[in-house]
C-alpha cells in the first residue's frame, strides 16, 4: 500500500480518474487506545462498521482483544486474522448453520439472542453429537431501548419488550454458563443521557427476572464528529454509564461490555474524488450513493469535504453531488461547501468515511474501484486528538 503525507499529495502525484480511499493507520489506533485505556469495561469492536482486515489487525495491536460479529462471514474473517480473539456473535437472528459453524469451527461461545425461538435454536445447534448440551454458553438477551437521542435509529429491528425481557432472562439463565444483558441506543446517541435511559430499563427487566447477571452490555452508539453533529465528550458518556451500572442488581464480579463501531474507525478514512461536470449549484463526482457515499444519499449525512485544487480563490457555496451511475437515486443533497470556483477536473476529500463508507461499496453500474492509500495527516475532525477539530484552512468546513 503506497503512503502519501496527505490528500493533495496524492492528487498531485497520481491524478486519479477512480476514487481513492484514504486511510490513516494512526487516528485507529489512537481511537482504540482511548476506549481501552478510558472506557471503565470492556470494548468490542463492533466489525459491521468497517471489517477490513487491515483495520482490525491496528486494532487488536492497539490492545481491542474481543470484536462484535454479525455474520458468519465476519466470524470467519476475524478469525482468520486474529486467531486468539474473543468473538462474540452478537447478531439477534442466526441461522442454525451459522451458530453451528462458530460454535464448532470458530470458538465462539457468545451469542445474542431476544426471543424463545433464537435461544432454542442456539441450544439446538450447539449441542454435541451425543446429544448433550453446551455446558459453555456465554448468552445475552437484548432489550429493546429508545434511539430518540441518536442520528439513526436502532429501536425497531432488534430487542425484546420489557414485558417479554423477565421471562427471557430465566428461560435463558437455564441454559447459560454466563449470562448478559445487551441493548443499543441507536447510532451516533448525541447525548450520554441515552445510555441512562437504557440502563433504567435494564434494571427493571433485571429486577422482575430475579436472576444473576455476569454481565452488561451497553452496546454503540459512541458518536463521531459530523458537521452539525458535535457530541459531548466521550469521557461524559463513560462517566454516566460506569455510575448507573455499579447501581444495577447484577453479581458483584459482572462485567461491563460496550460496542463502538463507528468512534472507532470513522476518523481511519477519507475519500478523494473527482468532479466529473458542474451543472449550476450541481456537482457530477466518480462515487456516490451506490459506493462509499451511501449514508450521504440514503440517510442524508452530512460529511465534511475540503477542495484539494491550489487555485480556488472564490468563497465557499453550498453544493449537491451526484454520483457517477445512471439512477437519479445517485444524489447526495449535502449541503457541501466548496469554494464557487470549483470546476470539472477538481478533486475533493471527503472525510469521517471510515465508519460504513468503504463496507458499503457496490460494483452497481460498473462503478466501485478505489485504490487504498495511507495518509499520515489528522482526519478533518477528531474525538482525541485534543482539538475536538482540525484548524480552520485550506477550505476545511469548520465543525464548530
Amino acid at each position: 500500500m503506497q503512503h502519501f503525507p496527505d490528500a493533495r499529495s496524492v492528487v498531485r502525484a497520481l491524478a486519479p480518474d477512480e476514487p481513492i480511499i484514504l486511510n490513516r493507520p494512526h487516528a485507529a489506533a489512537r481511537a482504540a487506545r482511548f476506549f481501552v485505556e478510558k472506557f471503565p469495561g470492556k470494548s468490542l469492536y463492533a466489525v459491521k462498521a468497517n471489517p477490513s482486515p487491515e483495520l482490525v489487525q491496528i486494532l487488536w495491536d492497539n490492545g481491542v482483544t474481543h470484536y462484535d460479529v454479525a455474520s458468519i462471514a465476519e466470524v470467519r474473517m476475524v478469525r482468520s486474522v486474529l486467531p486468539e480473539a474473543t468473538l462474540c456473535f452478537m447478531h439477534p437472528v442466526k441461522s442454525p448453520g451459522a451458530i453451528r459453524e462458530a460454535y464448532f469451527q470458530h470458538g465462539v461461545k457468545t451469542f445474542s439472542l431476544d426471543s424463545s425461538e433464537e435461544l432454542a435454536k442456539i441450544v439446538d445447534a450447539t449441542r454435541a453429537e451425543d446429544g448433550s448440551e453446551a455446558t459453555d454458553l456465554r448468552l445475552c438477551v437484548r432489550l429493546r431501548v429508545s434511539s430518540e437521542h441518536a442520528a439513526l435509529s436502532l429501536a425497531s429491528k432488534f430487542g425484546c419488550d420489557l414485558t417479554e425481557g423477565p421471562a427471557l432472562l430465566q428461560e435463558s439463565r437455564q441454559y447459560a454458563d454466563w449470562l448478559g444483558v445487551c441493548f443499543h441506543v441507536g447510532s451516533q446517541a448525541m447525548s450520554p443521557f441515552a445510555y441512562v435511559q437504557a440502563l433504567d430499563r435494564t434494571r427493571a427487566a433485571i429486577a422482575e427476572a430475579s436472576v444473576v447477571i455476569d454481565m452488561i452490555d451497553v452496546g454503540g452508539g459512541f458518536p463521531s464528529v459530523y458537521p452539525g453533529m458535535e457530541p459531548p465528550p466521550l469521557e461524559d458518556y463513560f462517566k454516566i454509564i460506569h455510575q448507573h451500572f455499579y447501581a444495577l442488581p447484577i453479581a458483584y464480579n459482572a462485567e461491563l461490555w460496550c460496542e463502538p463501531g463507528r468512534a472507532l474507525c470513522a476518523e481511519y478514512s477519507s475519500l478523494v474524488v473527482k468532479v466529473e461536470k458542474r451543472r449550476g449549484e450541481e456537482l457530477y463526482i466518480n462515487d456516490g450513493a451506490y459506493g462509499a457515499l451511501f449514508d450521504a444519499a440514503h440517510v442524508d449525512w452530512k460529511f465534511p469535504v475540503r477542495a484539494l485544487e491550489d487555485d480556488l480563490i472564490k468563497p465557499e457555496m453550498d453544493f449537491a453531488f451526484y454520483g457517477p451511475t445512471c439512477d437519479d437515486a445517485d444524489y447526495m443533497p449535502g449541503p457541501f461547501a466548496l469554494p464557487e470556483d470549483i470546476q470539472a477536473g477538481d478533486y475533493v476529500e471527503i472525510g469521517m468515511l471510515g465508519a460504513y463508507g468503504a463496507a458499503m461499496k457496490t460494483d452497481f453500474n460498473g462503478f466501485g474501484a478505489a485504490e487504498r492509500i495511507i495518509v499520515t495527516d489528522e482526519p478533518m475532525a477528531s474525538l482525541y486528538d485534543g482539538s475536538r477539530m482540525r484548524p480552520a484552512a485550506d477550505n476545511v468546513v469548520s465543525l464548530r
